[in-house]
């Protein structure tokens, strides 16, 4: 298959990494507008460079792209290849709205492509077996789940001329930024003690949020570095999200699953904890696989930082499912919910009130 890649920022590293380690698959080339950043991404990269999207999808007729451009630049990515009938997986989060997913779902249904979205976690296998866990209702009731995500970024992060922090670009914050990769996570492990969920339905009914900017310039910061969440789930789980750019120096990501029968915990990649009130004959297994010391930071102070190869395998069943004709495991459904939660949270932080997620659009 043919690959190319809409904008050419840090991501793109990342998504060209992936794709050159997936069989059958060739990076042919990348837009953006910068002559600098595209020269040298096509020179490390073995491809071509175009400062204009339209063109490169008319001349390499790529059988899918990537889209790697600021997240309030995905729905235009997303049309440009709708018109030329080229399949698109997004990175996080799919855009800035779920008024502009919306329209992206749209346009990618009326044109008869696949959209997919990018959340590589769910390709962790440590959160995959806690997902599994969770189908098999091994938790019993779930009485919590827990995200935390104390992350730093320095303030040139945030500078002069930078899309991350811009309400126009990025939507928001640490929330829908960096910590969104944690309430996905969430929802989808949750939402598999919840059988009865319909094809799309959120399994999030409520939330609770606070936003504050601590650690930067409040005056050029226009979202939040700081958030602190309560979820109500639709099975009565309650959750609790940490999302932050402003701890200093920045810590690992953690998970916290537990109920009457059991409890799981993760410190990125190590499972920290694994105790069930019946024990199984894989479980020995599982606390001497994923118990030794992370392997990765996963963007705690270094936004690239992280894993590829849960990026390829994102692609991988995006490919599989093009290739096949069927659905990816994250279409573009899978993908708005976290962003619906996210909108909730904001929702809930401006009025300071209770947000329930069907009434957020």
């Amino acid at each position: 298959m043919r690959a190319a890649i809409i904008g050419i920022g840090a991501i793109a590293q990342v998504h060209a990494r992936a794709l050159g380690g997936i069989e059958g698959v060739t990076l042919v080339a990348a837009s953006c507008r910068s002559a600098e950043k595209g020269q040298a991404f096509a020179q490390a990269f073995n491809c071509t460079w175009y400062d204009d999207t339209a063109k490169m999808l008319r001349r390499e007729k790529p059988d899918f792209v990537t889209i790697a451009t600021p997240s309030g630049a995905h729905l235009d990515a997303v049309g440009a290849a709708a018109r030329r009938g080229v399949h698109v997986i997004c990175e996080k989060p799919l855009e800035i709205s779920l008024k502009r997913i919306d329209r992206m779902i749209a346009v990618a249904q009326k044109a008869g492509i696949t959209l997919g979205a990018i959340f590589p976690q769910r390709f962790n296998p440590l959160v995959q077996v806690v997902h599994e866990a969770a189908q098999l209702g091994r938790f019993g009731a779930l009485a919590v789940a827990v995200s935390c995500v104390p992350w730093w970024r320095d303030d040139a992060y945030y500078g002069p001329g930078r899309w991350q922090g811009t309400l126009a670009l990025d939507g928001g914050g640490a929330l829908i930024n960096q910590a969104i990769h944690g309430v996905d996570a969430l929802q989808w492990i949750v939402g598999a003690t919840m059988p009865t969920l319909a094809a799309g339905e959120n399994p999030v009914e409520s939330v609770m949020a606070l936003t504050a900017i601590r650690s930067h310039d409040v005056q050029r910061l226009e979202v939040e570095d700081t958030c602190v969440a309560i979820l109500r789930f639709k099975n009565g789980t309650l959750g609790q999200l940490l999302a932050a750019t402003s701890l200093y120096p920045g810590q690992l990501r953690r998970f916290l699953f537990g109920g009457r029968d059991g409890t799981v915990e993760l410190l990125e990649e190590q499972l920290t904890a694994w105790r069930f009130r019946t024990e199984t004959a894989d479980d020995a297994a599982v606390r001497s696989r994923y118990g030794g010391l992370s392997p990765s930071s996963g963007g705690a102070a270094d936004p690239l930082a992280i894993l590829d190869v849960y990026h390829q395998h994102n692609f991988q069943d995006f490919i599989n499912a093009i290739s096949s004709g069927q659905t990816p495991l994250l279409d573009g459904r899978e993908g708005r919910k976290a962003v619906a939660i996210v909108a909730a949270c904001y929702q809930s932080a401006r009025t300071g009130k209770a947000a329930r997620l069907q009434e957020v659009l």
